[in-house]
């Protein structure tokens, strides 16, 4: 597979104009900020969009050229030392799995139940077991700051990665702004920069309008 390459992209909150992350820059979405942008990323190495792209995670050659360049963005997007990640087959499949345990905890956490009492499921119509665990360490440095390093070798370090950042992000109260597009046929992950976070398309025009127009001639056709 040839190298990934994508033209930097404008920061909208920032203001400036940063280096993209590579799986959602195809997707022509806003990046979330700092290491939140690395769960984005993960999320959106899917195959989606018009016309369709890859997955990157379907073989560990594409695979382990998105880990290297996503782990340098989010050296830079953090501003902490990147990492050296190595992926094995086993590797992958390990990624692979986590990949979707995060969509369905996300779409869960966006879904309603249709029946009060009942759990609520991903895309997937599986219901999130929520036990996925990593390493990790709590550093005191000499400014007195706590600080989360993720622990681990090849995609478990990865995966750590990608939990401390949506921890991180979830103290700041950022990471509830993390969402899957409710479109099935898409699903891409996007950052909800509403101000009440209300958004559930990645983009009204492509996504929203056309699903709420088919979903309105259904009901037309079964009131006829």
């Amino acid at each position: 597979m040839s190298e990934l390459m994508v033209p930097s992209v404008p920061d909208r909150a920032a203001g400036v104009v940063v280096a993209p992350w590579i799986a959602t820059a195809r997707y022509d979405l806003d990046q979330a900020p700092g290491g939140l942008g690395l769960v984005q990323d993960l999320l959106n190495t899917i195959s989606a969009g018009v016309p369709r792209q890859a997955d990157l995670l379907d073989d560990l050659t594409s695979a382990t050229e998105w880990a290297q360049q996503a782990v340098a963005q989010w050296s830079t997007a953090t501003g902490r030392p990147a990492p050296d990640v190595t992926l094995d087959a086993a590797g992958l499949r390990a990624l692979r799995i986590f990949r979707e345990e995060l969509r369905d905890e996300i779409d869960a956490r966006l879904n309603v139940p249709a029946e009060p009492g009942q759990p609520a499921t991903g895309a997937s119509g599986r219901v999130p077991t929520g036990s996925r665990t990593s390493g990790a360490t709590l550093r005191l440095d000499r400014n007195g700051s706590v600080h989360l390093d993720p622990a681990g070798v090849g995609a478990d370090l990865l995966i750590s990665l990608v939990l401390a950042a949506l921890f991180e992000a979830q103290l700041a109260d950022l990471g509830r702004r993390i969402k899957t597009c409710r479109n099935p046929r898409c699903r891409v992950a996007f950052y909800d920069r509403s101000r009440n976070n209300s958004g559930v398309w990645h983009s009204v025009r492509v996504c929203g309008h056309p699903t709420n127009l088919r979903a309105h001639r259904a009901r037309q056709r079964q009131a006829d």
